[in-house]
């Protein structure tokens, strides 16, 4: 119809104006009479658009407007207008770009290689690795498994950080249902377990011999916490005060008194005794062996800057592909460049 319009309007030009008057003449009656018989009559989209595109170089257009109103084609020209802005200003690409490839199977194969591995404890890996990472792409790439989330306490202590150890015990069963003791002598500098070891049978006299071997060239801290355990006797206080370690007791049952190494403890039983069973105590030492190994040199810590206690360097991509290093059995893994 517009197509058809423009050619009448090219004919139009080269006639007289004699004519064109009898002609619009002639048009407006049938128009006239149009409007009266019919309905509302339906335009489509490229008359609509003819209808605008005159209205801009006719400002007389309102004269020979009969079945449309010179309000509609206003609102027609509004409506192009936002349609024609809306399509200028649309988004190329919605959302925040997606990450590479390879560090979302790297996500994936850190998530399902270890099973007791949370959020910050991958983002910790990833960032030793060079890849900086929200915590909120890592929950979507990262495999969920029906595990309990761990438990984190919520209080540290800060004064006097480089001068404070804590000692205590936890009994591991055995496959032939005896008790076995583990004793640990940790530092809170930067959470480095200083000793342990394994008894069946603890004593006072054991215990203080525990703490004196785990100082022996005059590196005894200051402070030295523990709980009121009736193992700490007498013979255990007198020769701990002989090395210069003022003993700090925690109050009754109260172990987040006491947090790094109850904190310590939880942590070996999650991510290692809940998942073998203990034979004897060469196998317990063994496996305890095992575990600081991969705890000192390879484990995260958020409060330690998410690096290990022995500090790991960052490895930037460029160093290499990517490499898993089985540890504890498998049970946990470290990550590193293959230079």
């Amino acid at each position: 119809m517009a197509f058809v319009n423009v050619l009448a309007f090219l004919r139009s030009l080269m006639r007289t104006h004699a004519e064109l008057a009898v002609e619009n003449l002639a048009l407006g009656q049938q128009l006239a009479a149009l409007q009266h018989r019919s309905k509302r009559p339906r335009l489509r989209k490229r008359d609509r658009i003819f209808w605008v595109w005159l209205a801009r170089f006719w400002s007389n257009l309102r004269s020979a407007l009969l079945i449309v109103q010179p309000e509609t084609v206003l609102r027609w020209h509004k409506q192009g207008f936002k349609l024609y802005w809306r399509w200028k200003s649309r988004s190329r690409k919605a959302g925040r770009p997606r990450i590479d490839a390879e560090i979302r199977k790297l996500i994936r194969r850190m998530s399902r290689d270890n099973p007791l591995w949370g959020t910050p404890r991958i983002q910790s890996e990833l960032a030793l690795l060079g890849y900086a990472v929200a915590e909120s792409t890592i929950d979507v790439y990262r495999i969920r498994l029906p595990m309990p989330p761990a438990h984190t306490w919520r209080t540290f202590l800060d004064n006097h950080v480089r001068d404070i150890v804590a000692v205590d015990f936890f009994t591991v069963p055995t496959a032939i249902l005896r008790i076995l003791y583990a004793f640990l002598v940790l530092r809170h500098e930067r959470r480095t377990v200083a000793r342990f070891n394994v008894t069946a049978h603890p004593t006072a006299q054991w215990t203080a011999q525990q703490v004196v071997e785990a100082f022996p060239w005059e590196e005894a801290p200051r402070f030295l916490i523990r709980d009121r355990d009736a193992i700490y006797g007498r013979e255990f206080r007198e020769r701990v005060k002989n090395t210069g370690i003022e003993q700090v007791v925690t109050a009754y049952r109260s172990p987040w008194r006491s947090p790094f190494v109850e904190r310590l403890m939880g942590s070996i039983r999650r991510e290692c005794l809940e998942h073998v069973i203990v034979l004897n105590e060469r196998h317990l030492r063994r496996i305890l062996s095992s575990y600081f190994a991969y705890y000192h040199e390879a484990r995260t810590h958020l409060s330690l800057e998410c690096n290990s206690p022995v500090p790991r360097e960052i490895e930037p991509p460029e160093r290499g592909k990517v490499i898993a290093i089985p540890q504890v059995g498998s049970l946990h893994h470290r990550y590193r460049r293959d230079a």
